[in-house]
């Protein structure tokens, strides 16, 4: 029982790893956002590398998403899916798994 505890307790970790990693992904969306009302240098390696990591995703929004104009709404819902997936999927995986790793090391 301490074992199979144990293991949904490395689960959780993995995904608290997993939330950390969408939370730094959401502050380099934010950085996208901010360089694009600058207009930076797409020359410099800080820029190339924002862009290289937020693009894909963007590119996957934009196509399902109507023309605005100017206005570019993908990162909002970009924001919107990462906040949903954070919440609802590995918050509820995160306490499922601490719950069921303390019920297991209580048992036995």
């Amino acid at each position: 029982m301490v074992l199979m505890a144990n293991v949904l307790l490395a689960l959780a970790k993995i995904v608290e790893l997993a939330d950390g990693l969408l939370t730094i992904y959401k502050y380099l969306l934010l950085a996208s956002v901010i360089i694009s009302w600058v207009n930076a240098d797409p020359y410099n390696p800080i820029v190339s590398f924002i862009y290289r990591v937020t693009e894909p995703l963007l590119r996957r929004i934009r196509r399902h998403m109507p023309d605005t104009g100017m206005l570019d709404l993908s990162p909002l819902v970009a924001f919107a899916i990462i906040y949903v997936l954070q919440i609802v999927v590995f918050n509820t995986a995160y306490q499922y798994l601490m719950t069921a790793s303390m019920a297991l090391k209580l048992r036995g």
